[in-house]
């Protein structure tokens, strides 16, 4: 078997903090990160993949300097796998493994496990077990800046739409997380996050012009114009 350092992986990217940071942390454990590739779900209540502001993603791949593979799909519960499956097949020539974000979801890691074994990958899930709370803190610890783009859980109002996720945000999501007992990393869904700057980004991400959404008690932050500025 291939030795971990020189393996080639693809990383199922979203755009958030989470799929950011598992790429960094690939990178540090020298492994060859070949390809982002992104789902861009017309469907905002998938399982599996974010929908708000995706196509901005383009400019975070610009700035880590990877090359990314977008892909299309209605985002329909098991129909999003198969066209995952699609997207992964396209590419595992060139590729050892396919590394994902998630944290607690065994719903989004047994999906992504199986894929890779029907097609003879390796499935590699570095923040998997982590402690949410540790894990935000190690985040900005090492750098990354992200903001919150997505709210929709009891305790969030619209004030949190563009807010940076710094220690008082985790402080926050903690409280929120005893009080609501949401998942603070915000994986069932809570809230999702979009990463303007990283330890790999060799360019920052700025937001020029956004627009706060809300429909009753969620709403989104979107992002219509980006800057890619030297750091």
């Amino acid at each position: 078997m291939i030795g971990r350092a020189k393996m080639r992986v693809a990383v199922l990217f979203t755009g958030g903090k989470d799929s950011t940071y598992a790429t960094y942390l690939s990178l540090k454990e020298g492994l060859e990160v070949k390809y982002l590739l992104t789902m861009a779900s017309k469907n905002p209540y998938s399982w599996m993949f974010h929908s708000v502001n995706i196509n901005a993603t383009r400019y975070q791949a610009e700035a880590i300097g990877i090359k990314q593979i977008l892909k299309p799909t209605p985002g329909e519960r098991e129909r999003e796998l198969n066209d995952l499956k699609e997207a992964i097949a396209g590419i595992r020539g060139e590729i050892d493994g396919v590394v994902s974000g998630s944290i607690s979801s065994s719903y989004q890691k047994n999906r992504v496990d199986l894929i890779a074994k029907e097609l003879g990958l390796v499935s590699l899930t570095p923040l998997w077990g982590s402690d949410p709370i540790e894990l935000l803190h190690q985040m900005i610890d090492a750098g990354f800046e992200a903001i919150i783009t997505n709210v929709a859980a009891q305790g969030f109002d619209q004030s949190w739409l563009g807010r940076k996720i710094d220690a008082s945000t985790v402080d926050e999501l903690e409280r929120l997380s005893k009080r609501q007992g949401i998942n603070p990393s915000g994986e069932g869904g809570e809230y999702e996050s979009f990463v303007l700057d990283a330890p790999i980004f060799k360019k920052r991400i700025e937001p020029v012009g956004v627009e706060k959404v809300w429909c009753g008690s969620n709403g989104y932050l979107l992002i219509k114009q980006v800057k890619v500025v030297e750091k």
